[in-house]
């Protein structure tokens, strides 16, 4: 009875784990991050940032600014994105939260890509976008939607998704992501494009491409121009 109680206790806690993993709640006010390492003997390391001194922190530590100012979009894809997150505003930290502004040229694409430690919600402040995202397997499930000025989607944590501009003109998204630091894995960069390059022969397989094709994608995004 004992060893069942033990087990049981055991099999709550690790499930209480796994609901719990994202950023951890901040036990004070603030946990400022650290930019300058070289006095990080005398900080408290969380959540991946040292923190600053408290009695050091000023109204800088939480400002960030130009975020009205347009990304470039002149690239293959035809998009930017302007990231605030923990690396661009100190304030952040622990914070479980960060920011981006993604500009669109016309018929841009933000490509699938996933955020492996945050949700994503986005809204569109200027054009139409055509948006989406996929379930994970068996379903694969694929949902999506077109979004008009003032619309508003959200991608689940984890989950591939897309963002296409499907207007003549420019437009401009801003997301919110619940997490200091989201994470990005931009597929066809981190599947075509990985540092040293996959094994032309698991891509053949896994994608059931001629051997060619797939040697010319890792040539194409090994460059890693966007």
């Amino acid at each position: 009875m004992r060893k069942a109680y033990i087990v049981t206790v055991a099999l709550f806690a690790l499930a209480f784990s796994l609901v719990s993993a994202s950023d951890p709640d901040p036990l004070q006010d603030f946990c400022v991050a650290l930019k300058d390492y070289s006095d990080s003997k005398s900080a408290v390391f969380v959540n991946g940032k040292f923190c600053k001194d408290p009695k050091l922190v000023t109204p800088e530590d939480f400002f960030f600014e130009g975020l009205n100012i347009a990304g470039n979009t002149d690239n293959k894809v035809g998009s930017n994105v302007t990231t605030v997150n923990v690396d661009t505003l100190p304030g952040l930290n622990t914070l479980g939260i960060s920011l981006v502004r993604i500009d669109f040229a016309p018929y841009g694409e933000n490509p699938p890509h996933t955020h492996p430690r945050g949700t994503e919600i986005l809204v569109v402040v200027e054009g139409t976008l055509f948006v989406g995202f996929v379930t994970s397997n068996p379903e694969n499930r694929l949902f999506t939607k077109t979004l008009n000025k003032g619309d508003v989607f959200v991608f689940p944590v984890g989950l591939i998704h897309f963002q296409l501009n499907v207007g003549k003109t420019n437009a401009i998204a801003i997301s919110g992501l619940s997490s200091q630091n989201a994470g990005v894995i931009t597929i066809a960069d981190a599947v075509f494009g990985s540092n040293p390059p996959i094994n032309p022969d698991v891509l053949t397989k896994a994608f059931q491409l001629d051997k060619n094709v797939v040697e010319e994608l890792q040539k194409e995004f090994g460059d890693h121009n966007y």
